[in-house]
């Protein structure tokens, strides 16, 4: 086992939302780790606690909202719960973020340099034209044609792919070793998506930058991420590589997502389809919160609820592998 500390290191993170009624626990002690250069996909249905994971970790979750449980640590420094101005001096220069529309990342009424050149010299000391010259650079780096005219130009006056092209080099502008990109396609045209995934794998693997990849798309994490983490009613369910997520699921849930996906290799009668829907944070039932949706579901699965445990290649929190809980390697 390595030695290396992870860059990245997630210990039993809940988050709960305050209602008129108690609290609601949105994200239940998810946990995991994530090394330099690496990429961690996390997917799941809507509301599954995929976004909350990631604004967790970024430090955006804003009231009634708030961390209730565990711990983040990057680079062995505890960062949860830390002031509001020593988050705001991590967020950008130790952790960039992409969003899923570049229109809410980017201001209408500022060229996209003045933005890029402003995220640069707040970090660093590069004077107005080194902090420009660093800019153009940048948008070049992210494959925006004609830099040194573009610059100059609005949000307005890009494409959509190419306004996602500028957020990823406005999250890139402080150099961060870390990365959070939170449904970074889903607004695009196929086509550009496949230039965007491109992009982000490359630049991840130029820099040495670990990605958090946040998508309900399998076919995104099959293009970039090395490990997958699946979530479901705000818990991990399955973690571990892509190739065995993908062709040697362990849990249920992964096995119907896995099955739902078009194959053009194999031939198949019809898709999986996973009868039900997720569960509400109010309607989480005991045991096993996907049980009532299993095809496997027995007895033990309606009243204890099950942690992550080793199964083949993975961790799975299924009461069908061995009940023998595993490290926080996977």
């Amino acid at each position: 086992m390595s030695t290396v500390a992870p860059l990245l290191r997630v210990d039993n993170l809940s988050v709960a939302f305050a209602t008129r009624t108690g609290s609601l626990t949105a994200v239940h002690d998810v946990s995991f780790e994530l090394a330099a250069g690496e990429v961690l996909g996390i997917v799941g249905e809507s509301g599954a606690g995929k976004s909350l994971t990631g604004a967790a970790i970024i430090g955006l979750i804003d009231p009634p909202g708030r961390i209730a449980g565990g711990a983040i640590w990057l680079r062995e420094r505890r960062i949860d719960g830390l002031p509001a101005e020593a988050m705001r001096r991590i967020r950008g220069r130790e952790i960039g973020a992409i969003f899923q529309d570049p229109l809410t990342a980017l201001n209408p009424l500022y060229t996209v340099g003045r933005q890029i050149e402003e995220t640069i010299t707040a970090h660093f000391d590069f004077g107005r034209s080194g902090a420009r010259r660093r800019a153009i650079q940048l948008l070049g780096e992210v494959g925006i044609a004609a830099p040194e005219q573009r610059i100059d130009h609005y949000p307005h006056q890009f494409s959509g792919g190419m306004r996602q092209r500028v957020v990823i080099a406005l999250a890139l502008a402080a150099e961060p070793a870390l990365i959070i990109a939170d449904e970074p396609t889903t607004a695009l045209d196929v086509s550009v998506q496949a230039q965007i995934i491109a992009l982000l794998k490359r630049l991840g693997s130029e820099r040495g930058m670990a990605i958090v990849l946040i998508t309900h798309d399998m076919g995104v994490i099959a293009e970039t991420a090395d490990r997958v983490a699946v979530m479901y009613a705000g818990r991990i369910v399955e973690i571990g590589p892509v190739a065995a997520i993908i062709h040697a699921p362990q849990h249920p849930y992964t096995a119907g997502l896995m099955g739902a996906i078009p194959s053009i290799t194999e031939e198949r009668d019809a898709l999986v389809q996973i009868d039900g829907s997720m569960p509400r944070l109010t309607d989480i039932l005991a045991g096993c919160a996907f049980h009532p949706r299993c095809p496997h579901a027995f007895e033990r699965c309606l009243h204890e609820r099950p942690e992550l445990v080793r199964s083949s290649q993975t961790r799975a929190a299924c009461w069908l592998h061995a009940a023998v809980p595993a490290e926080n390697s996977a």
